[in-house]
């Protein structure tokens, strides 16, 4: 995605504005209690528990809310079962989109996802019909002001990243999958915990859209990531400075 950082970042700060805390610490627990139940209780044992707690903390989830959501996971079949589900399909203009969900009802989360793309103007798509659009990656990223950008690009690369974007707020730091864990740890003896990390989709196919279809878009975008079951929502949006100045404007 064309300016992926500077859009991420300007999304994020738009959205923590008006997500309610309640629900993204909801999500959060939800992620942390299947790692949990999936790999146990122990981070250091668990690379997507220690992910999980990682991420949470960085949205400032309080401790005995992680707590709570490790124990949930670790009890003796406790609380629900979820499955991890991704959905595909298309946004207004054509734009790709991939939804991944954990629920514990297939069937609600099935029709919710589906009434959302038709609403908004996208239809869902059968599983892989957008997915060739997009490469899985890991991803780190740091404050601008943790190094300066030579710093951070040699630690970086040294680590084994592939590749390190610096602008004027971050560092983005790219990984290929299988290596996300190890270069995260050697950045983290570094430089300290990083502001956002996780395993995402990149697109490999940028989709060039108007600015009223790209509003259209993110419109779908926060009614599915409004859903208790959605974790998170990618699509191959190009974002261009016509498009950043309009959605800033929404």
């Amino acid at each position: 995605m064309a300016g992926h950082s500077k859009f991420k970042n300007i999304m994020h700060r738009k959205g923590a504005q008006d997500k309610k805390r309640s629900k993204l610490f909801s999500k959060l627990g939800r992620e942390i209690t299947v790692a949990a139940k999936l790999g146990g209780g122990d981070p250091d044992m668990n690379p997507r528990l220690r992910l999980a707690i990682a991420t949470a903390r960085g949205q400032s989830m309080p401790k005995d809310g992680i707590e709570r959501a490790i124990q949930k996971g670790v009890g003796a079949g406790d609380g629900d079962d979820y499955f991890e589900i991704r959905y595909e399909g298309y946004g207004p203009g054509g734009v790709a989109v991939i939804v991944e969900c954990l629920s514990d009802n297939k069937n609600r989360t099935a029709s919710e996802v589906r009434s959302t793309f038709s609403k908004n103007g996208g239809n869902l798509g059968e599983t892989g019909s957008v997915g060739f659009m997009f490469d899985r990656k890991g991803e780190i990223l740091y404050d601008l002001d943790t190094a300066d950008a030579d710093t951070m690009f040699e630690a970086a690369l040294e680590a084994g990243a592939e590749n390190v974007e610096s602008d004027d707020e971050s560092h983005e730091i790219t990984t290929a999958p299988d290596d996300f864990a190890a270069v995260r740890d050697a950045l983290e003896a570094k430089f300290g915990e990083p502001r956002e990390q996780g395993l995402v989709w990149r697109p490999n196919v940028d989709a060039q859209v108007t600015p009223d279809q790209a509003v259209s878009v993110m419109k779908l975008i926060e009614v599915l990531e409004d859903s208790d079951d959605v974790q998170n929502v990618t699509s191959n949006l190009e974002v261009t400075d016509e498009i950043m100045q309009k959605l800033m404007e929404a």
